[in-house]
């Protein structure tokens, strides 16, 4: 029996009922005004690894925030189906991991082991439960014998695969990334799509690196001004020059 599927832009991909992750309708406007999200909605499902792309300014970081609540705007957020409200707001953000583009927005504590721990321990974990989360997470991103260097004396790239270890030491549902090869060298740009694509996670990766999205996302999600303007097979959107270009966006 063929999968039902929905259709946008003439993308097809197969229907599924959003069990780690649905957006219905969000609307979201800054203090000044300006509207950065019109009506935004879409579904992921356990095991997606999803691309998010877009000119700046097309409202991908203001939807990445209002995942775990950091921002709030009208409409539903639902994550592993909880919804989220102000009352399970700590439990959201323990499902949803977010890695910021800058890792050292993430990295504060003086060494490796203290910034992982960090999450596990304002959980109320006994110390053996953290400590075992640790060296999973750490274990996770091939950093395992970093435990007791310096989180300020890591290269770029060493940061990013520790900031990701510091979600990941949360056992998060869904990990959110914006921009994760930003400024990494080529040799660090290659470990990162590795770790990436063993990382049995679900995924929703916002960047402008369309080679790394074109390698690594079944499936891409293209915003602009505020909405979902495409949301389908990777391959089928990165051979529609047209679209790409109405865009803002290069074929890689």
């Amino acid at each position: 029996m063929m999968p039902v599927t929905h259709v946008v832009n003439n993308f097809e991909m197969p229907e599924c009922d959003g069990d780690v992750l649905t957006v219905k309708d969000l609307h979201f406007s800054y203090p000044d005004g300006h509207a950065a999200l019109h009506g935004v909605s879409f579904n992921l499902c356990s095991g997606d690894k999803v691309a998010l792309v877009g000119p700046n300014g097309a409202g991908k970081s203001t939807l990445m925030l209002h995942l775990n609540g950091i921002l709030g705007g009208h409409g539903e957020v639902e994550v592993a189906g909880k919804c989220l409200t102000r009352d399970n707001l700590p439990a959201i953000r323990a499902m949803v991991g977010l890695v910021f583009q800058n890792p050292d927005d993430q990295l504060f504590s003086p060494t490796v082991f203290e910034d992982v721990a960090f999450g596990p321990l304002h959980m109320g974990l006994p110390e053996t439960d953290v400590r075992a989360r640790v060296n999973a997470a750490l274990e996770a991103v091939r950093m395992s014998s970093y435990q007791d260097r310096l989180s300020h004396h890591l290269s770029v790239g060493e940061k990013k695969r520790i900031a990701i270890a510091t979600v990941l030491s949360m056992n998060p549902s869904l990990l959110i990334l914006d921009e994760p090869s930003a400024g990494l060298d080529p040799r660090a740009r290659r470990t990162l799509i590795n770790l990436l694509r063993e990382l049995p996670i679900t995924m929703l990766v916002s960047t402008h690196d369309m080679k790394l999205v074109q390698e690594l996302f079944p499936r891409t999600i293209i915003m602009d001004e505020g909405q979902i303007v495409a949301d389908g097979l990777t391959h089928e959107i990165l051979e529609d020059e047209k679209l790409l270009t109405a865009h803002g966006l290069e074929k890689p």
